[in-house]
This record gives structure tokens, C-alpha cells and sequence, in this order.
């Protein structure tokens, strides 16, 4: 079998490819990167130019970015059964979490106001309408792709988590039984508790 490897930080998205990692159950190494310099070594930019964290190598394979890891995973090891019936949902939603949710966040974090007028040049087109959008998703189902649990939910999950927990999202009933469906996955406490102690210097991860 192919060596996975993970190159990581314990605060960064990383956390999202730490979680599918532990919900597929395959053995991997994990490389921890401070940022700055060693995130910009030439060894490092080989595997993910841009300079940034995570990046997951399967075997001569490189995978970075949060929802390319979770798609990736989910097709590699399929027995792990993080594939829904409805892939339309599975995909809609795993990418709607990455490009337009996660756009909205950020640029509302960093104070940017997008002028009404020019809301048709930014792909989440307006933060309350992307918000309203993911609140019904979570709202139809179980889980963001149906009855079942999937990598998509690891993307959606971890980020309506964050939201919730660093205040940048609302505080509604919907995200928060959502919420509540999924932060007592044994595979994620397994990598919130590895990633804590790595946070930490834990000498024994």
C-alpha cells in the first residue's frame, strides 16, 4: 500500500485533513511545519508551491487543499464508506464549504464590505445569502448529503464548527444541531486530541 504522508500545522486547516484522515483508519506520518521558513523551504514548495498547509501525499500522489484531500480520501479508500448515494449533494456542498462559504467568512472576518453594485463580480455574490443558503443545506438532512455521513461533512462540519465556536457565523438553531450531529465522532476527537497536543509541544504525538 501507498505511504500517506500529512504536512500540517495544528492551527490551520490542517485540522479538516486531519479529521478525514483518522475517519478513513489507514496509517499515515504526519510532518509538522512551522509557518514562515519552513513552510517556504525549497523541499516543501516542490509538494505544494503556494507555501501553505495541509498537503496529504499518497505514494508519488500530491493532494492539497481541505476539499481535494476529503474527495480524494473518500475515492482512495472507499471502504471507509464516506461516499453517499447522492453525489450531486456530496460534491455541491463539499465545494460550496471550500470556494463561496469559506470566501464569505473571511473577507466578513477581515472587514471587507462588498458595495451592493459588485456583489455580481464575488462568487459568494453576499454573506447573508451565503449563510441563509449553507443554514437550509443543513436543514434538509441528517447530513449535508443526505441520511449517511460522508467526506463532505468533514469540510462542511469542521468549518460550521469553527464559525460557531470564533463567533463569525450566526449562532443559529440549524448550524447548531448540525454542529451538535457530528462533534462527538470518535474520529474527530481522535484528531482534535492529536492536533491539541501538537498545539500544545506535546513531546509524545
Amino acid at each position: 500500500m501507498d505511504k500517506l504522508t500529512f504536512y500540517t500545522n495544528p492551527r490551520s486547516r490542517g485540522r479538516i485533513a486531519r479529521w478525514m484522515l483518522e475517519e478513513i483508519g489507514q496509517p499515515y506520518e504526519t510532518v509538522v511545519l512551522d509557518y514562515g521558513a519552513p513552510m517556504r523551504s525549497p523541499a516543501y514548495l516542490e509538494l505544494n508551491p503556494i507555501g501553505k498547509v495541509p498537503t496529504v501525499t499518497h505514494g508519488p500522489r500530491v493532494i492539497t487543499e481541505t476539499a481535494a484531500i476529503c474527495a480524494y480520501l473518500a475515492d482512495a479508500f472507499p471502504k471507509a464508506g464516506l461516499l453517499p448515494a447522492n453525489r450531486a449533494s456530496y460534491y455541491r456542498w463539499l465545494f460550496f464549504a471550500a470556494g463561496p462559504f469559506e470566501a464569505a467568512v473571511i473577507d466578513r472576518a477581515l472587514g471587507l464590505q462588498i458595495p451592493p453594485e459588485r456583489t455580481v463580480m464575488v462568487g459568494y455574490g453576499d454573506f447573508d445569502r451565503t449563510i441563509a443558503t449553507l443554514e437550509q443545506a443543513v436543514s434538509a438532512s441528517p447530513f449535508i448529503a443526505g441520511e449517511s455521513f460522508s467526506a463532505a461533512d468533514v469540510q462542511v462540519g469542521l468549518q460550521i464548527g469553527w464559525g460557531l465556536e470564533f463567533g463569525t457565523i450566526p449562532d443559529r438553531p440549524a448550524f447548531r444541531a448540525y454542529w451538535n450531529r457530528l462533534k462527538d465522532r470518535p474520529s474527530l476527537l481522535r484528531a482534535k486530541a492529536l492536533d491539541d497536543a501538537l498545539a500544545r509541544g506535546s513531546a509524545d504525538v
